[in-house]
């Protein structure tokens, strides 16, 4: 996969996490959820790292090619724990070396919360 070939907003087969915001309010559990993906991204170096691997070719980035975001190791492994948690990342270890992948279905159900539906 290239930085070329961009995913669509919602694939067919990706289920919302929760209705659009301009639908109807949202129960406690779908704000739970979805706060949850959001305060991931509400700390700026959650969001470096975020931004590293999407934008890193084939949307898939090693850790040691992303780490260089102004804090240390351990610190970067906690803000990728936390990302993964949030179902924001995925991982995979190869060799020594762990290898982060954002989850498209994820950030595409998080655009369509925050689109509004199309009228007519």
């Amino acid at each position: 996969m290239s930085n070329d070939s961009v995913p669509p907003l919602l694939a067919p087969d990706v289920a919302p996490c929760c209705p659009r915001l301009s639908e109807r309010p949202l129960t406690a559990e779908e704000a739970e959820r979805t706060a949850r993906m959001f305060k991931a991204l509400g700390d700026p170096v959650r969001l470096r790292l975020f931004s590293s691997v999407a934008s890193h070719e084939g949307g898939e980035a090693c850790v040691c090619d992303i780490s260089d975001v102004g804090v240390s190791q351990p610190t970067v492994s906690h803000h990728l724990k936390k990302l993964k948690e949030a179902g924001l990342l995925s991982s995979e270890r190869l060799g020594t070396w762990v290898y982060y992948r954002v989850e498209p279905s994820v950030l595409a159900a998080m655009g369509a919360l925050l689109t509004k539906a199309a009228v007519g």
